[in-house]
């Protein structure tokens, strides 16, 4: 059961929300999008949010500041916290103008207002389960897309519940996070996403 859920926590990691919102969005869109416009966006967005993450993540280990990939330690979370948020930044600010896509200028605004929200926290001493905040984001996004266009996706919506509730089991089975930190992570997920919609939904 550990192995297992070690490897929920390591499929559903944070770290490929925002590719896994980008492709979720071109699959669902019923609008035109030529292969122009899906490049322009994914593979930017790509080379942001995971490889320079990783990169990153990689330098801290080797200089001391982060000891895991799940970053369990308070001051540890901080720093890629701060990077993540310049990244998700560069992703609204440069990527998405270039290949003008609303729904996913406001997804992405929603994520790193996410971001923000877990870093405040880490400020009163709390750490919210960044796995089950990105988690709940897309799960959220995809239920907005949804009602949005229309669009009948109850499977793949059933899917990352199911894949929500089980990240959420895998954080609280080993121990990386108590239930609070569990729901305060769930509901900054849901919420960030829902001040969004009114702007595109």
């Amino acid at each position: 059961m550990r192995v297992f859920l070690r490897i929920v926590s390591y499929l559903f990691h944070p770290l490929f929300i925002p590719v896994a919102g980008t492709l979720a969005y071109f699959m669902i869109t019923p609008k035109y999008s030529p292969l122009e416009l899906q490049s322009g966006n994914v593979l930017p967005i790509f080379i942001l949010t995971v490889i320079i993450p990783i990169i990153a993540y990689l330098i801290l280990t080797n200089i001391g500041v982060v000891s895991s990939v799940f970053i369990p330690n308070i001051k540890e979370r901080r720093y890629p916290l701060y990077i993540n948020i310049v990244l998700l930044f560069m992703v609204v600010y440069k990527v998405i103008p270039n290949n003008y896509t609303i729904e996913l200028y406001y997804y992405f605004v929603g994520l790193m207002g996410a971001s923000v929200a877990s870093l405040l926290l880490l400020f009163f001493n709390f750490k919210s389960s960044l796995h089950v905040t990105g988690m709940a984001s897309i799960s959220m996004f995809l239920v907005c897309l949804s009602i949005h266009f229309e669009k009948n996706i109850t499977l793949a919506l059933s899917l990352f519940i199911l894949a929500t509730g089980l990240v959420a089991t895998s954080r609280l089975y080993l121990k990386a996070h108590s239930r609070p930190e569990v729901l305060i992570g769930l509901l900054i997920g849901l919420l960030s996403q829902l001040l969004t919609v009114r702007f595109w939904l």
